[in-house]
């Protein structure tokens, strides 16, 4: 078994790096879910097909993050015990989140599949399409209980500082996609529902799977019937910092559903040209999603062992390297936007030039997106979830209001949803980088 890291000594930069990479790759799988989805359905199914699994992939992300949020407010709670060396309250923390986080999935999933027709209403799903969502979301919401066990287990392994095992279960996971979405769609015929179906699966394997290893292989982790007690205390703190979390990441993607929405009432061209374009977006920024993610549970650690001045370094050494990757990742994009957008759209001139636009705005702004999940992962690190949620609210809020705005005015139409994004991160990077300094460290 791999052993955990313990963040809060040795080299600052040699140290984030290597436990960012496997989180960067793991993420970059993650989102290959999707994407193989995207491209076969693209390819194979039709701009219809394309448009409804773009839909739904944004709700999706919306349902999850829920899940998720609770599960990194939990991580953080983990990592804050592990520096303190605290590791009874550690263990019995596991317990109370695993409780808890359960029930909220189960409760998620059933008001899933209850305002389904709902959802579609407040989605402005095309007729022609919403057949086609309606099938893909039946199958694709029997897999939140698999997101949810992926993402606990992750954020658990991760906290002791082992981001390795997660990332191997999103491979072997990510692999069995690809061949399930070949053999349902391209051998089976089976649709929108076969790319659903092999997603679903493939998140079984990787849920199922991590959760095994640790029952199996992380003794030193295990909790025992001692761990199995509930403490007011210990959930008070843990729903402090998963809530708050949970709310930011929710905020968060209900603002790209709003924006998904506004996007839908332009057609199913301008639907097919976003649904591809954010596969290129989301996989360039990606890994400086991971990395802020990272760099929380490094601030976390020496948050719980009382290292201000090791937090400060991490603070500057993440920066750098946040904005040099970025600035690299812009210019490939900005460069090869036909390319990429050709890649999930076999011909459809009009869909990849609707893309190229969407990336060449993007593509020139990701340092705003990489700034902003530093600031994300620091303030949840440090206790202070809620400035996290006013940043989102900023970013969300601000990125809605002006895309509503401008996509209204004559002769900017779909482009001013297109600027709207990043003026969104920039306004909430300036509100953020301004918190941390009127308080004159940014650790306090």
């Amino acid at each position: 078994m791999r052993k955990n890291a313990d963040l809060t000594e040795g080299s600052i930069s040699g140290k984030l790096i290597l436990f960012a990479f496997p989180l960067m790759i793991g993420n970059l799988l993650q989102q290959f879910y999707n994407i193989v989805d995207t491209l076969v359905v693209g390819r194979y199914l039709g701009e219809n097909a394309l448009a409804a699994v773009g839909s739904a992939y944004t709700l999706m992300i919306f349902i999850t993050s829920v899940i998720s949020g609770l599960c990194m407010g939990s991580g953080v709670f983990f990592s804050i015990q592990f520096g303190k060396k605290s590791y009874y309250t550690m263990k019995q923390s596991y317990f109370i989140s695993f409780i808890s986080i359960l029930a909220v999935t189960v409760l998620l999933n059933f008001f899933a599949y209850i305002f389904l027709k709902q959802i579609v209403s407040f989605m402005n799903i095309p007729n022609e399409v919403i057949p086609l969502f309606k099938e893909y979301l039946a199958i694709i919401f029997t897999g939140i209980l698999a997101s949810f066990l992926y993402n606990f287990f992750a954020n658990l392994l991760r906290a002791s500082g082992n981001s390795v095992i997660p990332l191997i279960f999103l491979a072997v996971s990510a692999i069995v996609n690809v061949a399930l979405d070949l053999l349902f769609i391209l051998h089976f015929h089976w649709g929108v529902a076969g790319a659903a179906a092999a997603t679903v699966i493939a998140q079984y394997i990787a849920g199922i799977g991590i959760m095994m290893y640790y029952f199996l292989f992380c003794n030193e982790l295990k909790i025992g019937r001692i761990h199995m007690k509930w403490s007011k205390t210990v959930f008070s703190e843990i729903a402090g910092l998963s809530a708050v979390t949970c709310i930011q990441q929710s905020i968060m993607n209900l603002g790209i559903l709003m924006v998904q929405g506004l996007v839908n009432s332009f057609g199913t061209v301008v639907m097919a040209a976003f649904a591809a374009g954010v596969k290129v977006d989301t996989v360039a920024y990606a890994p400086v999603q991971d990395f802020g993610n990272a760099f929380s549970t490094f601030i976390a650690q020496n948050y719980g062992a009382g290292k201000k001045e090791r937090i400060r370094k991490g603070v500057i050494s993440a920066g750098a390297m946040v904005i040099g990757f970025c600035i690299a990742v812009s210019c490939i994009i900005y460069l090869f936007a036909d390319k990429l957008m050709s890649v999930f759209v076999d011909g459809g001139d009009e869909v990849i030039r609707t893309g190229v636009g969407y990336l060449h705005i993007e593509g020139i702004c990701y340092v705003g997106i990489g700034i902003l999940f530093l600031l994300y992962g620091y303030y949840r690190a440090v206790k202070k979830p809620m400035m996290s949620v006013v940043l989102t609210i900023i970013s969300l809020g601000t990125r809605v209001v002006i895309a509503y705005f401008l996509s209204s005015l004559s002769g900017v139409g779909v482009n001013g949803i297109w600027l709207a994004i990043p003026l969104g991160w920039f306004l909430a990077d300036v509100t953020g980088i301004l918190y941390g300094l009127k308080k004159h460290s940014i650790y306090q």
